[in-house]
């Protein structure tokens, strides 16, 4: 093997699954892009057969890889899937897709929920930090010290009446309700966060995050979800530890 293809077998293909696009990239082992930030519409049946063709066809695009980190927008759990809130209903419980991705691509698999993955991407690695993604619905991702703490699936708070979090601040809620008081809600959200968290730092992600234009604290930041996929080259330096496994190919 040459030093090039040696090198090039320690890049990690990133892949961010959402309920609207599927997002993937080609990183060094620092996070450096190597490739266009590239992105396919997710299945409107979003099965996990349907989301694994998709997967297939982005990497088929992104040259030489040896890792692949996967961003699930759901509760996940040692590379299982529990839920999907916003894939195909009734298709995502207990499902072991990094297992399926890993046979898939041939390749060592590290699967994390969407959220966690941009946090590991975007946070300073100072104290408290909570990533939120502003997206079909609402991503959150809790870190202390650039470590990524065991995932809650905080959107799935109550919030008003029978809403959640998903429910209040996620795309239909967007849709239906207007600019002007989506951004009172997503305002409404921050003030909850801070009451109840008192992070050292709060971070703004997700492909709605570009509507926000809100006056915000200096300890509140907007993130672009480019700035956020080099998470997947973090989640390989990651311990093995709070549900992160490496999944290797059946052989």
């Amino acid at each position: 093997m040459s030093k090039n293809e040696d090198k090039e077998i320690q890049n990690i293909l990133s892949i961010d699954i959402g309920g609207s696009n599927i997002k993937s990239c080609l990183l060094s082992p620092q996070g450096e892009a190597l490739s266009e930030y590239t992105k396919l519409p997710t299945p409107a049946e979003s099965t996990p057969e349907a989301v694994l063709t998709v997967i297939k066809q982005l990497a088929a695009t992104m040259g030489t890889f040896g890792k692949v980190s996967v961003g699930f927008p759901g509760y996940t759990k040692s590379g299982v899937v529990y839920t999907a809130p916003n894939l195909e209903k009734g298709k995502w419980d207990k499902i072991e897709f990094a297992q399926m991705v890993s046979n898939l691509l041939d390749k060592p698999v590290r699967l994390i929920n969407d959220a966690d993955q941009q946090g590991l991407g975007l946070v300073d690695g100072k104290g408290f930090e909570i990533v939120l993604t502003f997206g079909t619905g609402l991503g959150t991702a809790l870190l202390f010290d650039g470590e990524l703490l065991p995932h809650l699936e905080l959107s799935h708070l109550p919030i008003h009446k029978d809403k959640d979090y998903d429910d209040y601040v996620g795309d239909k809620a967007l849709k239906k309700h207007g600019d002007k008081e989506w951004k009172e809600r997503v305002q409404r959200v921050i003030d909850i966060y801070k009451t109840v968290f008192n992070y050292d730092k709060l971070y703004l992600g997700g492909g709605n995050a570009k509507f926000i234009d809100l006056k915000l604290d200096d300890n509140v930041v907007i993130a672009s979800n480019r700035e956020g996929i080099k998470g997947g080259a973090k989640l390989w330096k990651a311990a093995e530890k709070y549900q992160i496994v490496t999944v290797n190919p059946n052989k």
